[in-house]
């Protein structure tokens, strides 16, 4: 279920069998605001649990991940499971935050930005219309809500593609879902490699107000999902009672265990390293005084 749970010589740790950075979301803005200012573009990959239970099964998604410039923990769970393998990420990273931040670096250097995708026509420009009104400086160079299929056919995403491009944005949010959203971005970064790209899900639909977000409170409690289902029941419910819960529970036990059993081999100096819950658990399982 996990990779070895070091941290890597670019900062990633892994979880959940994909790397991600540990990073805040302001680092995110930083490390784009200094890479578009140098010429360089990137993509973005916002992993939840559904994008690492379907990156778990097909190796070609896992490596459409692996290979972007930034991955960055947009599901709580990923976080809880970062922290139990001993190797924490500092907060959760979404692309619904994000799609904000980036639009105000945006503005502040006249930076255009492309939103594409969101949902049916409208939505996207109702976000670039929001977008525009918390930053009144953001040029926006263009929206786009490509049709259902359109890259069924190597013609339909060509069209898409052609249209991104003719506008040449610096900052493209892509949200059509994973992994339809990343395979596009992995081939317009070919043809846009001055721009960086943010896979983002329903963040568009969230900054246009057509799909409510959940409170601030219940995404740091890791219940955005149970937020989104009593809006979605009849769209979400496989996703995330039939396929989510399942993978998160075999996630966070298998970091529990090899926790344990890593702190098992390292011996007691390891133990004071561990959360105090698991703390009393280990000591109740090797006869250790707590204090010891």
């Amino acid at each position: 279920m996990t990779s070895p749970s070091s941290a890597g010589a670019a900062g990633r740790v892994w979880v959940a069998g994909v790397p991600v950075d540990a990073v805040t979301g302001s680092e995110v803005v930083r490390r784009v605001g200094e890479a578009l200012e140098a010429g360089r573009g990137g993509r973005i990959v916002t992993p939840n649990l559904d994008i690492c239970r379907a990156a778990a099964a097909d190796p070609a998604l896992r490596d459409l991940v692996c290979t972007a410039d930034l991955v960055v923990a947009d599901g709580m769970p990923l976080v809880w499971a970062a922290r139990l393998l001993g190797t924490p990420l500092p907060e959760r990273v979404t692309g619904a935050d994000l799609i904000w931040t980036l639009s105000a670096l945006a503005a502040r250097h006249g930076w255009p930005v492309y939103l594409l995708g969101g949902g049916p026509p409208g939505v996207a420009e109702r976000a670039a219309a929001a977008l525009r009104r918390r930053y009144p400086g953001l040029r926006v160079c263009g929206v786009h809500a490509p049709p259902y299929g359109f890259d069924a056919t190597p013609e339909g995403a060509a069209v898409v593609r052609g249209r991104v491009v003719a506008a040449r944005p610096r900052l493209v949010f892509v949200g059509l879902g994973f992994p339809r959203q990343d395979v596009l971005i992995a081939a317009l970064r070919e043809e846009l490699p001055q721009a960086w790209f943010l896979g983002c899900g329903a963040a568009i639909a969230f900054a246009a107000g057509t799909v409510t977000r959940a409170p601030a409170w219940a995404g740091r409690a890791g219940l955005e999902w149970a937020f989104r289902l009593a809006a979605e029941p009849g769209r979400l419910a496989r996703r995330y009672l039939a396929d989510g819960l399942p993978f998160a529970a075999r996630l966070l036990a298998g970091c529990l265990a090899s926790r344990l059993k890593l702190s098992w081999r390292l011996g007691f100096p390891s133990w004071l390293r561990l959360p105090g819950w698991l703390r009393l658990a280990s000591w109740r399982g090797r006869g250790l005084p707590p204090g010891r």
